[in-house]
């Protein structure tokens, strides 16, 4: 039996609150157990996510959507939305009275058409009857409703790149903040680069300072919320691609939570 298989074996036989999520540090009146709500863990069983559940514990699925306070109802945006590995949780826990929009960049959609194809048939299903495509130019994020969440993961890197724009980071984080309801969260995960290399990795080795990313969100009047160590990996060098063999599916990731303010 493979590892995978019996750990999900095993996290179907545990009730919910002994899968506490990986230590989240964060602001103690947000979830300071790290307990997965049961909402989370329900979305993480539909069935018809079958083919992701392999991935959910090297991707920390249950840690990342109890830090990202996602709940029941919500509406949520996401950038990127990629395979739509996490935009099918989202589905399941926001449920028929919420929505997820999914951003497609323009320019990205260029490299990524058998994806946006994909997830434009996926969305068009009855079970994802609450997800629909956002198809817009990076540099003019606009969505029909103000949302509760706005998340991106392994993306925010690609908004510096050239074939993006590149993007003005100013006022695109000005346009994240827009899309958010007063005290909605902006939730950024992505791929570590080195401490004070900035901006100068997003193109070559898809990583990006963390530093960089608090600056920016930061400037665009969002207030830092906490960060979780969940994708952690003191083991990757930070100084290779991310593609790179070597450290595929474990590169060090941060993960940020920034609020708008409540008023």
């Amino acid at each position: 039996m493979r590892p995978t298989v019996l750990a999900v074996l095993v996290a179907l036989t545990l009730p919910a609150a002994a899968m506490a999520a990986a230590p989240v540090h964060t602001h103690a009146h947000h979830h300071a157990s790290g307990a997965v709500p049961a909402y989370v863990t329900a979305a993480m069983h539909d069935p018809a996510r079958q083919a992701d559940a392999s991935n959910d514990a090297r991707r920390k699925m249950a840690a990342v959507m109890t830090f990202a306070e996602v709940k029941p109802g919500e509406k949520v945006l996401e950038l990127v939305p990629g395979s739509g590995y996490w935009t099918r949780v989202f589905s399941a826990i926001v449920g028929p009275t919420g929505h997820v929009y999914t951003v497609w960049p323009s320019e990205m959609a260029k490299f990524s058409t058998k994806s946006l194809d994909n997830w434009r048939k996926l969305s068009a299903t009855p079970h994802y009857a609450n997800v629909s495509v956002l198809e817009q130019p990076a540099a003019m994020l606009s969505v029909p409703a103000k949302v509760d969440l706005v998340f991106t993961s392994q993306n925010y890197h690609d908004y510096h790149d050239p074939f993006m724009g590149p993007v003005d980071m100013m006022k695109f984080d000005k346009e994240v903040f827009d899309a958010l309801k007063p005290g909605g969260l902006f939730v950024v995960i992505d791929h570590v680069a080195p401490a004070g290399s900035g901006i100068s990795d997003t193109n070559t080795l898809h990583r990006i300072d963390p530093a960089v990313v608090k600056q920016e969100a930061e400037s665009a009047g969002f207030v830092f919320d906490g960060s979780s160590k969940a994708l952690h990996n003191p083991a990757d060098p930070l100084t290779v691609k991310v593609f790179d063999k070597s450290i595929r599916g474990h590169t060090d990731q941060f993960i940020y939570r920034f609020r708008k303010p409540a008023q």
